[in-house]
């Protein structure tokens, strides 16, 4: 196996286009996504440009492009980019999301993705909903599905991330060793109908399998989980005999991500999101790869790691 490395350089300051800004980064958190780039699979390329694949970004405006309107110098924000693990990147103007004091840590593309996913996913009070997969955007899932009064079962392999589950407001908490099991004791609770919406958002064929068998008759089945390492197999079966809507949950439009920051931003500052038992490990910038090895191992106790820019240069 090749080395992993990421390397920490100088490299000269970014300079924003007319409609642009600078941020000047205090935090980028890390996906699950990036994870291809530091296993190196064979559709990423090297060397990878500078701050990339950082696209969780915020921080505080420090320069402002000509033709920019209604943001200035100070502004605190998260922003859309792909080059967030630096001290500095640019943005487009259009793409900011103005962010509350409150907000210290704000991973906003990871947030923003949440609140279109439950928005996609057309969660009502009192319907089952289960969530297949707890890392940070499935425990966001559980919160905000629990919060519209459904009844939620969260399925995870890991017992920390039931724990979470259970407190970010699951019902229900299932352990994915035996997927027979989970199917049983869901048609149980469902008195056997199974449940109106179900969420994949582990990205593994597994879960897949696992989430489709969860849904009931004309249900819906939301895939949130990155299915990124290649082609999948589905029970055609099965989704044809119940009838059930897929529906994919990914979004591209830099408008829709940047409509969900900007709810996700407001539903933290009124207290109708509170992601902040999420946050469980924090890394400074040099210390990057030891966060890359972090999300990768996953060690009990983990959710979502996050990289300190303001350690770089002293704390504001």
């Amino acid at each position: 196996m090749a080395s992993r490395l990421f390397a920490v350089d100088t490299v000269p300051l970014p300079q924003p286009g007319p409609a642009e800004v600078r941020v000047r980064l205090q935090g980028c958190g890390l996906c699950g996504s990036n994870l291809a780039v530091w296993r190196g699979q064979p559709w990423t390329k090297y060397p990878l440009q500078p701050g990339a694949p950082g696209h969780e970004g915020w921080g505080i405006v420090d320069h402002v492009g000509a033709a920019v309107q209604g943001v200035c110098r100070g502004d605190r924000v998260a922003f859309l980019s792909d080059h967030g693990f630096a001290e500095y990147d640019v943005a487009n103007a259009r793409n900011l999301v103005p962010l509350a004091t409150g907000a210290e840590v704000f991973p906003g593309e990871a947030l923003g993705c949440a609140v279109n996913i439950f928005r996609r996913a057309d969660i009502r009070c009192d319907q089952w909903l289960a969530v297949v997969g707890i890392g940070f955007i499935g425990a966001l899932l559980v919160e905000l599905g629990a919060r519209a009064g459904a009844r939620v079962i969260a399925v995870s392999r890991r017992p920390y991330s039931l724990e979470i589950a259970r407190r970010m407001g699951a019902g229900e908490i299932m352990p994915l060793a035996d997927p027979a099991r989970v199917i049983e004791q869901t048609m149980r609770l469902t008195s056997g109908a199974g449940c109106e919406c179900v969420i994949e958002a582990a990205g593994e064929q597994a879960t897949l399998d696992l989430a489709a068998e969860l849904v009931r008759v004309r249900g819906r089945l939301v895939i949130a989980g990155y299915h990124q390492d290649g082609e999948r197999r589905v029970n055609m079966h099965l989704w044809n005999w119940r009838g059930i809507d897929v529906i994919n949950a990914h979004e591209r439009d830099p408008e829709i991500y940047t409509s969900g920051m900007l709810s996700a931003a407001k539903r933290v500052a009124r207290g109708t999101l509170d992601p902040s038992p999420l946050y469980t490990h924090s890394f400074s910038l040099e210390q990057i790869a030891d966060a890359f090895e972090t999300l990768d191992a996953r060690p009990p106790g983990f959710v979502k790691a996050w990289l300190r820019m303001d350690d770089q240069r002293g704390a504001d």
